[in-house]
């Protein structure tokens, strides 16, 4: 350093000088004013350009004709970068300079520092050379700026880059489109995703950074005003969870949307999130589009720039062609005369798997006409067949709405059209869980005497969602709406209405009451109508529900359970007799005997798969079912579903579980610690305690818990036992709370269900009520102690 040079700031200097920044980007900061995320993000790539020319200089990189160049690529290159965002630097050299030592005096106050960086130093020729073999670096190159040294080497090297791309863009649409989609299979969708990746998943930031990258070379039109409007959103977005966060984040999880919503002027994380939505799927539409009009959906058509031959025409129904790879209008097709055209290309779509044409979506969108109520028949049968082609109708439903096509059809889809769920368990917007849900009917058609109403049900199940009102009775006068308007019978009509509104009916029922219990089948049956029909179109709706709901929801346990419910409301409907519950099976009642025999408590495991049926038997005592469920807990075994009774003057807890995480535990760990819990040596709170703070600990933000009563559902032969309903965030030792809970007022828990939604635990049990003054409210204060 020559002397009286002024010290190069360091990077301590270059964090300080980060924080201050991301303190007057708050929206109450200190200077009584805040940055936009634009602004700090324009703030940022100043402060790192100036920390980074000052090292530079004071590394020895010389100006003009040093054979030495720093320049940046990604987010700082297109001067854009994100709080706490990695420095993907370049030094490039002319191989005549010597540059280990500048490259160790540039890197290693960065290394010290902890700020991320992405470096590479390189010659020009090596630096294309490994742009040709690596499409990242490739695509990063288009972004280079110049920061430091030899200009006339980034210049160099920057063009020549470009030229390639520009020159060999087409040929490499096959490797960009299998990255596009390996990284879109990692981080799902920005679009109707719950917790979405703004940079990488689909309809992100990277989408935008590779429509830029196709428009560059000259394949595709510039994004248009709706791409650059939801790549904003996307950025500022991405800029305010970090700048929250105080780290790198990329994806917006719901308990963070509040804060993030705010500091963008929106209302709260459900606008935000469905501002968020609308912003992905313009960005994953546009990119769709532009990787099919650039050939990169099929066969390379053109050499050279020179169309060898005009793409095949094949018909596919009336007024509608496959045109290459696209389904798209018959050249004397009239949308605006035809009503049924619309809905013929759609199910074209669907059946085949082809994009519709975008000239066809906005010729369609110009001329076509909403279907006349009621509809046609033949019309009608088009969208029956639109809703079962399965996968296909993702693509084709997107497409349509936004063509505004969807909502010509469906005048109801506005209000839950990138809805976000309101719970946990849901991964998907409202809307896109209605298209998976239908897709995952059209899998089932064939359980069902009427596969129309069941895609029609699938489709219209939540459509009432996004009211004030409870969705299921919305949603039903919204079916009914539209069935008068497809022109169904009144019968059908009347079907379609009660499947909407009846649909958490079964799935409901099965996890949270008894479902061998006469009352519990006589009071489905009844709500019913005892219709056969209503009853095989609502089984196959739960489980396509449920399976569009989340990872986790329809279980092996769940679909046995609804099962065994359907199978029992289908002889109380054909006026059969119904099977007398046995709460126990044989094996069972033995280890009950055995116990009575040697007086020692005892365990029995019976697998199936990952599930199992756990039997703890011991001396009838008080406590029991707490006692169990906690050693249960300790083995990260989650309870589905409990019964205790009594058999030889022992009592039999029977327990359904799956495991938590891993396989299941070793019976004889089990059967010691029952052992141990019963005899009172095993501290159970405490290490459930224990447990579940090794695993996270108890939400601080949890929502309060929340009791419900039923009566008169507990089936058995007391017309007095009810059920209490407890609704709470779930954690590992939940049940053994609630259970020790509920023994300490004197109850006596003849079953209980347990059902897990995300985070959420729904938790049932039957019980009948103690001979005591003011119980129930007793009973209430003591559970929700217990939940929280």
């Amino acid at each position: 350093m020559a002397p009286g040079h002024p010290p190069a700031p360091t990077a301590a200097d270059l964090l300080l000088a980060r924080d201050r920044l991301l303190a007057a980007a708050g929206p109450r900061s200190a200077a009584g004013h805040r940055l936009t995320p634009a602004a700090l993000r324009e703030a940022l790539a100043d402060l790192h350009e100036f920390w980074l020319t000052a090292h530079a200089d004071r590394a020895g990189i010389g100006g003009r004709g040093g054979g030495v160049a720093l320049f940046a690529v990604g987010g700082l290159g297109r001067r854009e970068p994100v709080p706490y965002s990695d420095l993907d630097l370049v030094l490039a050299h002319d191989g005549r300079t010597r540059v280990d030592d500048l490259a160790e005096r540039l890197w290693y106050p960065l290394w010290d520092s902890g700020i991320g960086l992405d470096h590479s130093v390189r010659t020009v020729g090596e630096a294309l050379e490994v742009a040709s073999g690596d499409l990242r670096t490739a695509l990063g190159l288009l972004d280079a700026r110049h920061l430091a040294g030899d200009a006339e080497i980034t210049a160099r090297l920057a063009a020549s880059a470009r030229d390639r791309w520009r020159a060999g863009a087409r040929k490499r649409l096959g490797e960009l489109v299998e990255s596009v989609r390996a990284r879109w299979s990692r981080a799902g969708e920005v679009a109707q995703w719950a917790e979405p990746d703004l940079k990488h998943g689909r309809g992100g930031l990277r989408d935008v950074d590779i429509l830029r990258a196709l428009a560059f070379a000259q394949l595709v039109d510039r994004p248009d005003a709706d791409v650059t409007a939801a790549h904003a959103l996307l950025l500022d977005t991405r800029t305010e969870l970090r700048r929250i966060a105080r780290r790198p984040r990329d994806v917006l999880r719901p308990q963070d949307g509040d804060d993030v919503a705010a500091a963008l002027g929106l209302a709260d994380r459900f606008a935000l999130a469905r501002a968020l939505s609308g912003a992905g799927r313009a960005v994953a539409y546009a990119l769709d589009v532009a990787l099919r009009s650039a050939g990169a959906e099929s066969s390379p058509r053109r050499v050279l720039g020179v169309l060898l031959r005009a793409p095949a025409r094949s018909p596919l129904d009336e007024g509608v062609v496959l045109h290459g790879t696209e389904v798209a209008l018959a050249r004397d097709a009239d949308p605006a005369r035809d009503p049924g055209l619309l809905l013929r290309v759609a199910a074209a779509s669907g059946r085949t798997g082809h994009p519709i044409a975008p000239a066809a979506l906005a010729r369609l969108s110009e001329s076509a006409p909403e279907p006349r109520a009621p509809w046609p028949a033949d019309v009608r049968q088009d969208l029956v067949a639109l809703l079962g082609a399965g996968e296909g109708l993702t693509d084709v439903v997107e497409a349509l709405d936004r063509a505004g096509l969807w909502a010509r059809l469906f005048p109801e889809w506005g209000a839950v059209r990138d809805l976000p769920p309101r719970d946990a368990a849901h991964v998907w917007t409202v809307d896109r869980h209605l298209v998976r849900t239908t897709v995952n009917a059209a899998r089932l058609v064939t359980s069902v005497s009427r596969p129309d109403l069941l895609l029609l049900g699938a489709l219209l199940h939540d459509i009432g969602k996004g009211r004030d009102r409870d969705h299921s009775v919305v949603g039903a006068a919204l079916a009914a709406q539209v069935g008068t308007r497809l022109g169904l019978p009144k019968s059908d009509v009347d079907i379609v209405a009660a499947v909407v509104r009846h649909h958490l009916l079964l799935p409901h029922t099965a996890t949270r009451r008894d479902v061998d219990d006469e009352t519990t089948i006589h009071r489905v049956v009844d709500t019913l109508g005892r219709d056969p029909v209503l009853l095989e179109l609502l089984h196959a709706l739960a489980e396509a529900d449920s399976l569009a709901t989340g990872p986790g929801v329809w279980t092996d346990w769940k679909a046995r359970l609804v099962a065994d419910l359907v199978g029992h409301c289908r002889t109380a409907m054909a006026g059969g007799t119904l099977p007398q519950p046995d709460p126990l099976d044989d094996a069972q009642r033995a280890l009950a005997e055995s116990v009575a025999a040697t007086g020692r408590p005892d365990v029995l495991f019976e697998v199936v798969g990952q599930a199992a049926t756990v039997t703890l038997a011991t001396a009838d005592r008080p406590g029991v079912l707490s006692r169990a469920a906690g050693v249960l807990a300790l083995n990260s075994l989650q309870v589905h579903a409990a019964t205790v009774a009594t058999h030889a003057g022992i009592a039999v807890g029977v327990f359904a579980v799956t495991p938590r995480f891993g396989s299941l535990p070793d019976p004889s760990l089990v059967r010691e610690q029952f052992t141990r819990a019963i005899s009172g040596s095993l501290p159970l709170a405490e290490k459930l305690a224990a447990k579940e703070h090794d695993y996270g600990g108890r939400a601080t933000d949890a929502p309060p818990p929340k009791v419900l009563w039923f009566d008169h559902e507990a089936g058995g032969p007391d017309p007095s036992a009810v059920v209490l309903e407890l609704r709470a965030t779930d954690r590992i030792g939940l049940l053994h709370s609630i259970a020790t809970a509920l023994e300490s007022e004197g109850v006596d828990v003849k079953w209980t269900r347990a059902t897990t939604l995300g985070t959420a635990a729904v938790d049932a049990f039957g019980f009948t009520p103690p001979p005591t003054p003011h119980w129930r409210a007793h009973i209430e204060q003591h559970v929700l102690d217990a939940a929280r």
